[in-house]
């Protein structure tokens, strides 16, 4: 069954217009206590702005004074002035991306909801009703933001599987081979979900999938292979390949949005825990393992591309006597205000920041020599210093000292760091609360050659 593309690009934006920015829903449900529920727990947990009517008059009414400022709608089907589901397909001639929610619900039901292009449907059957609709309402806001590369080597206009994204409201890109797959993957670096035909011109799709594993893991994107029954070795070789799902075409859409709606999910969540797993709990900057492993990748694309790379070690000065004199509370607010700071001044999608342990903080800056570098920790350093932390009514002053050493050719990750840690050992026994490197050292050389 092939879906309609309803217009994506235009429902993207048309439901931000009402509250600068906010999407809005149009909620049409004659139950009052279903209408609070839902319209409250739309706005505080999906961030939506509601509408809400009771009938299908006042749902014109809305539509008619508002014409376009939906992104979408919850209808239910039988209200007091719509017995026979009317509202339904007044809001769909309205253009309005719809979920149908109902009390009322059999096989021939299904099969007349379906034919007419909803995003979804919901049963009032169970406690897990309202649920499921927020559930529904939140993957529709969220797909607006996903990309997925469809790869059949069909027509866009003609593919089951991009219409029926297109229709989830996704961001599709579409591939007609292999070759064409690739570079798709390659342009569009946000892809987090493939979907494979097996019959691709040129070769067949499970070939695709083994070239996508070289390059991308399952925690990267994941992989939906998709054939007809006759070969049911197919899906075998699909999971064999790197496939994480697979589908037979002609698609049942029930079964098509439930199996897309896991793999984003699972991908959602391996990307959070991943999250968890790399970041400092006390500061929200990367921690010392997750340094150690993303450094050294970064390291090999700057020597790669022959741009220039410094490993930065910034050491806050009489951290002890925080932790001494004013307790652990005073030198965790330090430490938050330093992190904070860095984060701030700092490029985090470019640069790399990692709190080391203790009172030290570990940085790669990319695309600077050593003079960028170190004329660039000065200003930090200088930020730093006009930061406070307020312990009763006394303000409390913070400088830290800073190493740079500069990454010139390939040796193992740790020795850029023990670098960068020499110079922050020189920064220290020369009084704190500056910058040493190979170009500092140099210029202070130099002036007091000038001087003598």
């Amino acid at each position: 069954m092939l879906h309609s593309n309803l217009r994506t690009a235009q429902i993207r934006t048309r439901g931000d217009a009402l509250t600068g920015g906010r999407p809005s829903v149009l909620l049409v449900e004659d139950s009052r206590a279903f209408t609070t529920l839902l319209a409250h727990r739309f706005e505080t947990e999906l961030g939506v702005s509601v509408v809400t009517c009771n009938t299908l008059r006042e749902m014109r009414q809305a539509l008619a004074e508002g014409r376009g400022r939906f992104m979408l709608g919850v209808v239910d089907l039988n209200l007091a002035d719509s017995p026979k589901g009317e509202v339904l397909d007044y809001s769909l001639a309205a253009d309005l991306p719809t979920i149908v929610f109902t009390g009322t619900f059999d096989f021939h039901m299904r099969e007349s909801i379906l034919r007419k292009n909803v995003l979804d449907y919901v049963i009032k059957d169970n406690r897990c009703a309202i649920d499921s609709l927020v559930n529904a309402v939140r993957r529709v806001l969220q797909n607006r933001n996903i990309r997925v590369l469809v790869a059949d080597g069909l027509m866009a206009e003609n593919s089951e599987a991009v219409q029926m994204l297109q229709a989830q409201q996704f961001l599709v890109v579409h591939a007609v081979s292999v070759q064409d797959a690739m570079e798709k993957l390659s342009r569009h670096r946000d892809i987090e979900l493939i979907l494979i035909d097996h019959a691709l011109p040129g070769a067949d799709g499970i070939e695709l999938a083994k070239l996508i594993r070289r390059d991308f893991s399952t925690e990267d994107l994941r992989i939906i292979g998709f054939s007809t029954r006759e070969n049911p070795l197919i899906c075998a070789a699909f999971l064999k390949a790197g496939a994480t799902d697979f589908l037979y075409r002609p698609f049942i859409q029930e079964e098509f949005q439930c199996r897309v709606a896991q793999s984003i999910d699972t991908l959602a969540q391996i990307k959070k825990l991943q999250a968890i797993a790399s970041r400092d709990f006390l500061t929200d900057t990367y921690n010392r393992r997750y340094f150690f492993e993303r450094g050294p990748v970064l390291v090999q694309h700057c020597l790669a591309r022959q741009e220039p790379c410094c490993a930065v070690v910034l050491d806050i000065d009489h951290f002890k006597k925080f932790n001494d004199t004013y307790g652990h509370e005073t030198g965790d607010l330090v430490l938050k205000s330093v992190a904070r700071k860095l984060r701030q001044m700092i490029d985090g999608e470019v640069h790399l920041i990692a709190r080391l342990g203790g009172e030290e903080f570990a940085i790669l800056l990319r695309n600077m020599d050593v003079r960028e570098a170190t004329e660039y920790c000065n200003l930090l350093r200088e930020e730093i210093a006009r930061t406070t932390v307020i312990f009763e009514d006394e303000e409390l002053s913070v400088r830290v000292s800073i190493g740079v050493a500069l990454v010139a050719v390939e040796e193992n990750f740790d020795n850029y760091l023990n670098a960068a840690d020499q110079y922050l050992y020189m920064a220290k026994n020369s009084g704190r609360n500056c910058v040493f490197s190979d170009y500092s050292i140099t210029r202070l050389f130099a002036e007091r050659q000038k001087a003598g």
